[in-house]
């Protein structure tokens, strides 16, 4: 079960929910995503790249152009995930007047 948990930790925060849901649009430039995500600190999405990289869930690609330019795509483990992430996306939208409802009655319940 350590390999749910482990796998979990890393595709689950938010900023790799999100740069794995503007991703399927397209390859995008470093400032192009950081445009996209807002309020991702420069530290925070060059971490959060570089562990999608890792994991096999982006790709990375340099050219040899003047200026140097990079860009990042979902490979295709990251194509996969896409699919779950658009059914999280999706559930969250359905419910979200739901749970700040019953986040609301907890607080005041909890007063």
């Amino acid at each position: 079960m350590d390999f749910i948990r482990q796998t979990l930790d890393r595709v689950g925060d938010k900023w790799s929910l999100l740069i794995i849901a503007v991703l399927q649009s397209g390859p995008l430039r470093y400032t192009d995503l950081q445009r996209q995500v807002p309020g991702i600190s420069q530290r925070m999405l060059t971490l959060t790249l570089r562990q999608l990289h890792q994991d096999g869930l982006i790709t990375r690609t340099a050219y040899a152009e003047v200026p140097p330019r990079v860009e990042y795509a979902l490979a295709p483990l990251g194509h996969g995930l896409h699919e779950i992430v658009t059914s999280l996306i999706g559930w969250a939208a359905d419910h979200h007047d739901e749970i700040r409802a019953n986040r609301e009655r907890a607080a005041t319940a909890g007063r």
